[in-house]
């Protein structure tokens, strides 16, 4: 499952780097993947800027978790 962080309540908002996505398909395919991941309560992808923003607990998902759920769609990831 990963490293797991110890913090209690707490929600991060990341901004991962996402090359590849082109439309709003690809948009809408990398923000349906995360938003199911248990853990993550929001995902919103901007093809503009090339980002996904991701806000989740990371007692229940971790940011390797998350990266990796975003590659398995095709598109490459950095935080």
């Amino acid at each position: 499952m990963g490293t797991r962080y110890n913090i209690d309540n707490l929600k991060l908002k990341v901004a991962l780097n996402v090359e590849g996505m082109s439309c709003d398909h690809c948009k809408k395919a990398v923000e349906a993947r995360v938003i199911t991941m248990y853990g993550v309560d929001s995902a919103v992808a901007d093809l503009a800027a090339k980002t996904l923003t991701v806000e989740f607990d990371p007692n229940c998902v971790t940011l390797k978790e998350i990266a990796a759920a975003v590659t398995e769609e095709g598109y490459t990831v950095s935080v």
